[in-house]
């Protein structure tokens, strides 16, 4: 009966964090670049229950009676990264970052990514897919977030004011003249990117990605658009109420278990008294 309360309240552990994880990826459904977190559910490993007793003639005696299901837990989220759809601005510091030819990760067999490259205040460098981008008081291009967009080079990008171009390769022009080539990392296994909130991701061990220019990976640039979110609000809305009613499901047996405990202890136990 025991295990019974925690197996029912793994389950809704489960649903609770798959819900507010869920909740996240809703209230980022405006935020330009961000990718929606998926999860995976696993149970618990099974438990196989033996009868040990005395057998009168033979002695020890062992039966089977079956396996016992502990429960399950949210084993991890990632984000699925998926090219969102574009939104046109007419600002010329919003640059999006067009998924191409993008080559697959022959362990996972899914997609690599690419992103740009930023500066954090730490000197570590930080990608993001969000490049709505703005100019701060000295002329440098900045990320939403205030990091510093770096070029190809690994140095920031100073402008004289918001009248240059992007071309489709990622070179930056001045007056037709190229001043500088916006970086881009290349991951081949996205999923071993670390999400920091903001859009912002950092690699294992703080190492730098590959260049993406020097991969075969292909993308292109969109300057005055911004990439959208890749959240899917209507299947976030039935996926939440999935896990409500996951919920509810697994709180009405906890009732059930709390009500046959409440019985066996003042019915049977007042029999027995």
């Amino acid at each position: 009966m025991l295990r019974g309360f925690y197996t029912v309240a793994s389950g809704m552990l489960s649903q609770q964090r798959k819900t507010e994880m869920l909740s996240n990826n809703l209230s980022n459904a405006n935020t330009p670049g961000y990718k929606a977190d998926r999860s995976s559910m696993k149970s618990f490993p099974e438990m196989m229950l033996s009868l040990q007793g005395q057998n009168p003639q033979s002695g020890s005696m062992s039966r089977r009676v079956g396996a016992l299901n502990t429960g399950v837990y949210m084993q991890e989220t990632m984000p699925a990264f998926l090219q969102g759809d574009l939104q046109e601005t007419e600002r010329k510091t919003d640059i999006a970052l067009m998924d191409g030819n993008i080559p697959v990760d022959p362990e996972t067999g899914q997609r690599g990514g690419v992103f740009f490259t930023l500066q954090g205040g730490d000197g570590i460098a930080r990608y993001t897919r969000n490049g709505n981008f703005t100019l701060d008081g000295q002329g440098y291009l900045t990320s939403a977030s205030g990091l510093y967009v770096l070029d190809q080079e690994g140095q920031r990008i100073q402008l004289p004011a918001d009248n240059f171009k992007v071309t489709e390769d990622g070179r930056v022009l001045v007056d037709e003249v190229e001043t500088a080539r916006l970086g881009i990392g290349f991951s081949m296994n996205s999923n071993r990117l670390t999400k920091e909130g903001d859009g912002l991701f950092t690699t294992e061990n703080n190492e730098p990605l590959p260049d993406a220019y020097d991969s075969d990976a292909t993308f292109n640039f969109q300057q005055g658009f911004i990439e959208r979110s890749n959240v899917d609000t209507s299947r976030t809305m039935t996926d939440m109420m999935t896990a409500y009613r996951s919920f509810e499901a697994n709180q009405k047996v906890l009732q059930a278990y709390d009500r046959s405990m409440e019985k066996a202890v003042n019915e049977i136990g007042r029999v027995n008294g």
